[in-house]
């Protein structure tokens, strides 16, 4: 599939991505590695070169991406080198220790760097894939009510799109993203959301599961994976649903399904961010059935058959708020029925 950000070959179907995941950030029997105290400033202004392999330390990455800030003057020569920014590894797992990394294979999120410096990080950092200048708030939507208006990163150089890996007991999950447009969730050690989902779908699976708020899709394809014969996705914010649609696609040869049909481009989707009234923009073609919609979950009841009784995955932001939830969760059976997760 084409990127709709580069348009070039990012998004690759699962298996392609993890053919190689064993070894893709393992070291070969030549690389060398140092461990940086990320809370100091880098010990001097230099940094190693990527081994004959092709990889290169996380940490030495990192001396590179600093000597370059400070170069620039994003960082002071006191600066610690935490302020460089947080790395998001493609493909993301969960790892036992730190990664060599090979070209083409960190987004950089960062608060500090100009777009004159991520440029020069693109083209001169080898394994830099992206650069996103980063804010003191999440991208996306964030409000259920969704009066809040929405906000995303920058995207200064490069591509940000990148994979994530959730292992699921049908078969490993490959969920792409754009970084900038989409809040990062780190494939967390025991994946409770996807164990939420195993556990409920049961033997023989429901009929019908419905992702309310479903971001990239990760909780409905899980579904799917396990059986689930009709399932429903939908998000509100523009990214999220067409990033579900091609995460369908990516993943497709885990499901019962033909062709995935997708009606919208991202760029068509953009002039409408935040959904209403929800419009279908991707479905299957085969033996199970998987619809992504874009638009508010309150409004997803009158698409949903009757008499269905579905398995409903509510995965709010502000979840901490129970009051809220239990309101949502209550309106929600009374106008749909079924079953209600939080995962």
């Amino acid at each position: 599939m084409k990127c709709p950000v580069c348009g070039s070959d990012c998004v690759r179907p699962a298996r392609e991505v993890l053919a190689n995941l064993r070894t893709v950030f393992s070291s070969c029997d030549i690389c060398t590695f140092r461990m940086l105290d990320k809370r100091l400033p880098l010990p001097a202004l230099e940094y190693r070169e990527p081994c004959a392999c092709g990889k290169r330390f996380i940490d030495d990455v990192f001396a590179h991406l600093y000597v370059i800030m400070v170069e620039e003057g994003d960082l002071t020569r006191s600066s610690p080198l935490i302020d460089v920014g947080s790395p998001l590894v493609h493909p993301g797992f969960v790892m036992s220790r730190p990664p060599f990394l090979p070209e083409d294979s960190l987004v950089l999120l960062s608060s500090k760097v100009t777009k004159k410096t991520a440029e020069r990080m693109f083209k001169d950092v080898p394994e830099i894939r992206g650069v996103v200048r980063k804010g003191d708030f999440v991208p996306g939507i964030t409000d259920p009510a969704l009066e809040v208006p929405p906000r995303t990163y920058e995207l200064l150089a490069g591509c940000d799109v990148r994979a994530d890996i959730f292992p699921l007991k049908t078969g490993p999950l490959v969920m792409f993203k754009q970084q900038s447009l989409i809040h990062v969730e780190f494939p967390r050690a025991g994946y409770p959301k996807i164990r939420s989902v195993e556990q409920n779908v049961g033997i023989p699976p429901v009929a019908c599961f419905v992702d309310a708020c479903a971001g990239i899709g990760t909780l409905g394809i899980a579904a799917a994976c396990l059986g689930v014969n009709h399932v429903l996705m939908n998000d509100a914010w523009y990214a999220s649903a067409y990033w579900s649609a091609v995460n369908v696609d990516v993943n497709r040869e885990y499901l019962r399904i033909g062709d995935v049909k997708i009606y919208s481009r991202l760029e068509d989707m953009a002039k409408r961010p935040v959904g209403a009234a929800p419009i279908k923009i991707a479905k299957t073609e085969g033996d199970q059935v998987v619809e992504v919609y874009h638009g508010d979950f309150r409004q997803l009841p009158s698409i949903i058959p009757l008499g269905s009784d579905p398995l409903t995955a509510l995965d709010l932001f502000g979840k901490s708020d129970i009051h809220l939830v239990n309101r949502i969760r209550n309106e929600w059976l009374g106008k749909v029925g079924g079953t209600v997760i939080i995962p």
